[in-house]
């Protein structure tokens, strides 16, 4: 892997999915302690990487306020099977616990935040390639390898993952950098889908020796 054409993918490690009090605690699926492990293992990472001279890119996951035009109407699968979209429309009380652009919620946890270089890009779906410029965000710094860590496993990191395989970019998963659902199973199973079908799989530990 060319280190010069290599960056770190960070993917929604915000407050809504991170913290005590955001969106994932109010729904009762906030894994705290594999939130910290992931937290731990993301600035160690982070530091390797950074001093390697990688690029380090995050994901931020978000609708606009206060119509949410980027959030889907209707007629958009969107609307109903994204539970935070779903959340902003039944509590909107909870509004800035959850996904609001230039909430509590959204903002990346305060343990990560960017530093100066890093580069950040806002999503409205799962995957980091739809409705953003990533893409030319990665072209555009001649990036050809991604390195991805974050929440959930099973959702917005393996759909970033099948995406960038789609469009010609070799995916690595930090296994330990991420986490899944409450159910085990799931992080399994997207393992499985990246090692022998979307990329390769590595630990932190094991990347940064390589690196």
């Amino acid at each position: 892997m060319d280190l010069k054409r290599a960056a770190v993918v960070v993917v929604d490690m915000q407050n809504a999915f991170c913290t005590k009090g955001g969106m994932f605690d109010l729904l009762g699926i906030l894994n705290e302690a594999g939130v910290k492990r992931v937290i731990e293992v993301n600035k160690k990472l982070l530091v390797g990487a950074r001093a390697s001279g990688m690029k380090i890119i995050y994901l931020r996951m978000g609708w606009s306020a206060p119509n949410f035009t980027n959030a889907s109407g209707r007629d958009s699968p969107n609307m109903w099977k994204n539970s935070g979209r779903g959340l902003i429309r039944q509590f909107p009380q909870w509004k800035d616990k959850l996904l609001v652009t230039d909430s509590w919620g959204w903002q990346i946890i305060e343990e990560l935040k960017p530093q100066p270089g890093d580069m950040l890009v806002n999503k409205n779906r799962y995957s980091g390639f739809v409705n953003t410029d990533l893409d030319a965000i990665l072209r555009t710094h001649n990036i050809k390898y991604l390195v991805l860590t974050g929440v959930a496993t099973n959702v917005c990191v393996e759909s970033t993952i099948r995406d960038a395989f789609s469009h010609e970019y070799w995916p690595i998963l930090i296994t330990d950098g991420c986490e899944s659902d409450p159910m085990p199973a799931t992080q399994a199973a997207t393992v499985h889908n990246v090692t022998f079908y979307f990329g390769w799989v590595a630990t932190a530990d094991d990347f940064l020796k390589a690196i």
